[in-house]
């Protein structure tokens, strides 16, 4: 089991009474993310095994140039990938043979600043930046419901009792207060905006995690705030995750997201997206 946020104090709690044993593992093991449209054929390649069959969260067993591996089908990106769980010793020989295995198919190592692109494009929540686990809220205002992150499917609704079961039967009824969504930044709203002080539009060279304030349009009231945001390479369209009102989060709306430029603070249109932004067919194939 991993997760972002640590919850082995939660398992052993949980635990009591059940005949269960629970082993801290993280420094023994290390992860490798293979992600993209050739991802399967490298995977096969190095493996020598098929993988057409292992559904998403699911894990299998394979041995890749003699290292056994665990492979889940699993990532932070919007595209086709695994991620490939290994004892942290044989880490640099696993690398190497995945890079071996990937050259022909053009392989492309790549960090943290190229994966913040990608799961932004994925429309994926990142914690303590697009929202807080409940247990490191300081205040009220900054915990989430599922349904305000657009997580209600993880619930199973069919369950006689959960945790929050009536809170959440309640909030479905009346409606989430807020929800989460893509933002589309107009491009025309956003040059003029340079254009005015006569320079060309400047783009941020990454993707960056800040609160910024969104406005309705009409009145200039604040409806909400974007958390993550940048331009992608791949879509050519500058873009941001963002939590708005209910009442303006249907795609297609329009409203106005604040945008420093030369040291000045201005508006400028963007157009409510439903996400994820990119979502390939071959993600689900």
């Amino acid at each position: 089991m991993t997760s972002a946020d640590p919850t082995l104090r939660w398992l052993h709690l949980n635990a009591a009474g059940l005949e269960v044993t629970i082993e801290e593992v993280s420094e023994r093991t290390a992860a490798l993310s293979l992600q993209g449209p050739n991802a399967r054929a490298i995977l096969e390649a190095a493996g020598e095994r098929e993988l057409s069959g292992l559904k998403y969260f699911r894990l299998t067993q394979a041995n890749i140039r003699g290292t056994p591996v665990t492979i889940s089908r699993t990532g932070y990106t919007g595209d086709l990938g695994y991620e490939v769980w290994v004892d942290a010793a044989q880490a640099v020989p696993l690398w190497d043979a995945l890079i071996d295995a990937g050259t022909p198919y053009g392989i492309t190592p790549a960090g943290m600043l190229a994966l913040d692109v990608a799961r932004i494009e994925a429309g994926l929540l990142l914690i303590e930046v697009d929202y807080f686990s409940s247990r490191h809220a300081l205040i009220e205002s900054q915990k989430s419901s599922p349904l305000e992150l657009g997580l209600g499917w993880t619930v199973a609704t069919d369950k006689d009792r959960y945790s929050g079961r009536d809170a959440l039967a309640a909030e479905r009824q009346r409606g989430p207060a807020w929800q989460f969504t893509g933002l589309t930044v107009d491009w025309d709203s956003l040059q003029r905006l340079y254009v005015e002080v006569g320079l060309p539009p400047r783009l941020p060279t990454q993707a960056w995690r800040t609160s910024v304030p969104i406005y309705d349009q009409r009145d200039n009231r604040q409806v909400g705030y974007a958390t993550s945001g940048g331009w992608s390479p791949l879509l050519k369209r500058y873009i941001a995750l963002a939590h708005l009102e209910s009442a303006f989060a249907t795609p297609g709306t329009t409203v106005r997201m604040e945008i420093t430029v030369e040291h000045h603070r201005k508006q400028a249109a963007a157009h409510v997206t439903q996400l994820p932004f990119f979502n390939p067919e071959r993600k689900r194939a």
